[in-house]
């Protein structure tokens, strides 16, 4: 029951990441999926953390940046997927404060979504 849960909300995170990137810019790339799925995740993990609402939400903006830097030292290393090079106070061309500060309300979105999703997949699970 667990792993069919948390692949759903995986899927969920990865789907909505690559969704809000096809809204966003036109295009995405499959490694997105992964970050985001990755992402929905931590934000799943943090929003069960005995913290104030904003500090919650600030470090689900600082993780979704950690994720997006791992991801891009990964998998962005020629600036393909995506390029923050001209953005200013960039991080090797793959974070900016910029974005980071857009990660702050799509977190706090996460956090909801993921609860009212998780709850209706432990009533799916349940009702079987």
């Amino acid at each position: 029951m667990k792993i069919g849960k948390y692949l759903s909300l995986f899927c969920l995170g990865g789907g909505a990441y690559v969704g809000l990137e096809l809204l966003y810019r036109g295009r995405s790339h499959i490694s997105m999926f992964g970050a985001g799925g990755l992402c929905f995740l931590l934000l799943g993990r943090l929003r069960r953390r005995n913290l104030p609402i904003p500090a919650k939400i600030g470090a689900g903006a600082g993780t979704i940046t950690a994720v997006e830097l791992a991801t891009g030292l990964l998998v962005n290393r020629d600036f393909s997927v995506w390029d923050y090079r001209g953005q200013p106070g960039n991080f090797l061309g793959q974070i900016c404060p910029t974005f980071m500060a857009l990660w702050v309300p799509l977190s706090a979105a996460g956090m909801a979504l993921y609860g009212w999703t998780e709850r209706g997949l432990d009533r799916l699970w349940e009702n079987r």
